[in-house]
């Protein structure tokens, strides 16, 4: 399997995204093709790393670019050569931990939607009480119909039992209550609607601060409402950490207790760090497209690759067209 990994995407690149392509590339059954530039990635690569190849790529989409803008004018960057090679078949994924508009507008221009969807969503994995859940849109539509969010519902179902093995999931529409008449117009009719769809285990409205006791396995919201509650919990896992340090360094008792608890402590910790669920998924793209988080080390991007290397092996896109045309034909 060749998977396209953007060396130029994130605060840390290209040093840290080739560690991690470095360590994915103990997987004998995985080669990498490095797009970016040859210059600033050789340095970090050996003459023994036989199944990593570098595309010459001499420009860079950041993050404070106009998406659409930057996709047209820079054909020449890691972004749009990776995906206008995925898109040719070259590889059957890419990773990046670049620019998110970027890689949305890319996917859409380059790789085109799948049939059935009007517009794809991130999907990422989110840290329960009873294991990890799939939450989606997490940031690529900031505005939605209701359509839009029956389909994420769909699209994370599939993704969610064919990717993390979750027998019929549940799943749930996040909303400012639990009851079905809660919530804005656009919530409200895509409650209603649903309802209607067998094919989805729909359990109705999850609030936010139940979203961690884990009892629904795919939680399905506009991509402005979920962006801002993951920045908001990651945020505030950093505060709580943060200030358990700073009192525990005021009484020798407390450094005891510390020591006694250090490893519940980097349990919770580790539940928390998004490293070590890799990346989101651009689930409705036409290809297998993996976005890392930006400020992504080596381990979140050699985890990225691995959920890109799962989700090729999964054949999950083909699923997705699968579990789309049944509900397109049922009239759902």
């Amino acid at each position: 399997m060749k998977i396209i990994v953007d060396a130029m995407g994130g605060d840390k690149a290209p040093e840290e995204v080739v560690k991690g392509v470095l360590n994915a590339s103990n997987n004998p059954e995985i080669e990498i093709i490095l797009v970016g530039d040859e210059k600033k990635i050789r340095p970090y690569l050996k003459d023994s790393d036989k199944n990593i190849e570098i595309a010459n790529a001499q420009e860079v989409i950041t993050y404070d670019e106009q998406p659409v803008n930057a996709i047209r004018k820079k054909k020449d960057s890691s972004i749009v050569k990776g995906l206008k090679m995925l898109k040719d078949k070259k590889a059957q994924a890419m990773v990046s931990a670049g620019s998110t508009g970027a890689l949305m507008a890319g996917g859409l221009f380059i790789l085109g939607r799948l049939e059935g969807i009007d517009r794809p969503a991130i999907a990422t994995l989110c840290p329960t009480a009873k294991g990890p859940i799939l939450m989606l849109d997490i940031g690529a539509n900031s505005e939605v119909k209701p359509k839009n969010l029956v389909q994420f519902a769909v699209m994370g179902s599939i993704y969610s039992k064919e990717i993390l093995n979750k027998y019929n999931p549940t799943v749930g529409l996040l909303n400012i209550g639990t009851e079905e008449e809660k919530g804005n117009s656009v919530v409200k009719t895509a409650y209603s609607e649903l309802k209607q769809i067998s094919s989805v285990n729909f359990k109705g409205n999850i609030e936010a601060r139940n979203i961690f006791d884990g009892d629904f396995d795919v939680v399905v919201c506009d991509g402005f409402t979920g962006n801002i509650f993951l920045k908001t919990v990651e945020g505030f896992g950093m505060y709580i950490f943060h200030q358990l340090k700073n009192e525990i360094k005021k009484s020798p008792r407390y450094l005891a207790g510390a020591a006694l608890l250090k490893p519940a402590i980097e349990k919770i910790r580790s539940s928390m760090d998004y490293s070590e669920y890799g990346g989101a998924m651009f689930l409705g793209i036409d290809g297998v497209l993996v976005k890392c988080h930006g400020s992504s080390d080596s381990k979140a991007i050699e985890n990225g690759i691995n959920v890109a290397y799962n989700s090729v092996i999964s054949s999950i896109n083909e699923k997705l067209r699968e579990g789309l045309k049944s509900v397109t034909e049922k009239g759902e």
